[in-house]
């Protein structure tokens, strides 16, 4: 297939409702027809409503008939043909087989979600957000969600077991930091990735598999990394807690969070780390323990002090 033909407008490719082997099934019509682009550009048109009648038949679309009813003979068979409608001949034109979504489509994914994966906070990522929502829009019309879907899966586990080693390379005093580093970039690249993959996720992922695609990919970063790491984590988390400014406040403030959105009861591992950034983690104070709170805090005032900070 020609390069060109990825630069075509997207809105043709599904107008004739599919209810493929991927139940990517196109009835409502028009979804993301009014979404933006990251960059403000539109999304190509959803697919357009359609008959009920238009399931794939031997190759051919149901209900491109034009009259041709029983008793029509040859004449009724000939018109059928001819009067596909223009937008079907389209589709019919533009067919993407396997081959293509994986010499031309696919590839032009890889590389954009790699550059998303590995971006610095602030970075500018030189790629068409159009033209990605144009490629997955497309693939999801000639049914390639499920491949699609496996690919991305594939895609983003090979770079989370890479940074998961990277992680186990580190020495005590930077593991802290690392991991946080790893968990931002994580987080931010599925801001984008995410809506990249909207049809997908819409039209294969809640339509087939009940799921959701951004709590498909934050359970990988939770088997991934995050599993791997916790037990040689949580240590040097508490042990940061109790030497004051071993790390900033916002590294731990933001670890502590990430690890609740991960998995919640990890909370058990170290209720009065979580506590002082997830609020209600503790039952709520009783009278018998106020003698308890105020020495904790004479103690905390003591540590500050050592460390240059005054009343």
């Amino acid at each position: 297939m020609e390069e060109e033909s990825m630069e075509e407008e997207g809105s043709g490719g599904c107008e004739a409702m599919m209810d493929d082997q991927n139940h990517n099934n196109w009835g409502a019509g028009g979804y993301g027809r009014h979404l933006l682009g990251p960059a403000g550009g539109r999304l190509p048109h959803g697919p357009a409503a359609a008959s009920p009648e238009l399931p794939e038949h031997n190759g051919v679309l149901r209900g491109c008939e034009a009259g041709g009813g029983p008793g029509k003979g040859a004449a009724g068979a000939i018109a059928a043909a001819i009067n596909i409608n223009a937008s079907t001949s389209k589709f019919l034109m533009n067919v993407i087989t396997i081959e293509d979504y994986k010499s031309t489509y696919w590839p032009k994914l890889d590389s954009a979600i790699d550059q998303l994966l590995t971006q610095s906070p602030g970075d500018y990522i030189p790629i068409s957000y159009e033209q990605i929502y144009s490629c997955v829009y497309k693939c999801v019309c000639q049914q390639h969600s499920e491949q699609m879907y496996s690919d991305l899966i594939k895609k983003i586990t090979n770079h989370l077991e890479r940074v998961s080693k990277e992680l186990q390379a580190s020495p005590p005093d930077l593991y802290i930091e690392r991991f946080n580093v790893a968990l931002g970039q994580y987080m931010g690249a599925l801001q984008s990735i995410v809506p990249l993959f909207i049809y997908m996720n819409k039209f294969y992922i809640e339509t087939k598999l009940n799921r959701d695609l951004k709590d498909d990919l934050i359970k990988l970063f939770t088997e991934h990394v995050a599993e791997k790491h916790i037990y040689n984590l949580m240590p040097l988390l508490l042990e940061a807690q109790s030497t004051p400014f071993q790390i900033t406040p916002s590294t731990m403030a933001n670890i502590v969070k990430g690890l609740y959105t991960l998995r919640p009861e990890w909370v058990q591992m170290a209720p009065a780390l979580f506590s002082k950034f997830i609020p209600n983690i503790l039952p709520p104070a009783v009278e018998s323990e106020l003698q308890e709170y105020a020495a904790q805090d004479q103690k905390l005032q003591r540590e500050l002090m050592q460390n240059g900070f005054t009343r």
